[in-house]
C-alpha cells in the first residue's frame, strides 16, 4: 500500500507540474488543460483506492488462507 500511495503521489505531482507548465505556455487553453488534468487526477486517485481495496480484502477476508494454513 505504501508503494502504491507513493507512486500515485508521484504521478499526481508530475501531472500537475505538466499541466501548470502547459497553462503557463498557453493561457488561452487553460480551461481545457484544467479539465483534462482533473480527470487524470481522478483516475490516478482511483487506482490508489483500488489498491487500498485489494489490501483490505487480503487483510480481512484473506482468500489465500487455505494455501497458507493446512486444514483451514
Amino acid at each position: 500500500m505504501a508503494i502504491a500511495s507513493g507512486a500515485a503521489a508521484i504521478g499526481q505531482s508530475r501531472a500537475i507540474v505538466s499541466a501548470l507548465d502547459a497553462m503557463g505556455r498557453q493561457p488561452a487553453a487553460a480551461p481545457k488543460i484544467q479539465v483534462a488534468m482533473i480527470i487524470g487526477l481522478a483516475l490516478i486517485e482511483s487506482l490508489a483506492i483500488y489498491v487500498l481495496l485489494v489490501a483490505l480484502i487480503i487483510f480481512f477476508a484473506n482468500p489465500f488462507i487455505k494455501y497458507v494454513v493446512p486444514g483451514a
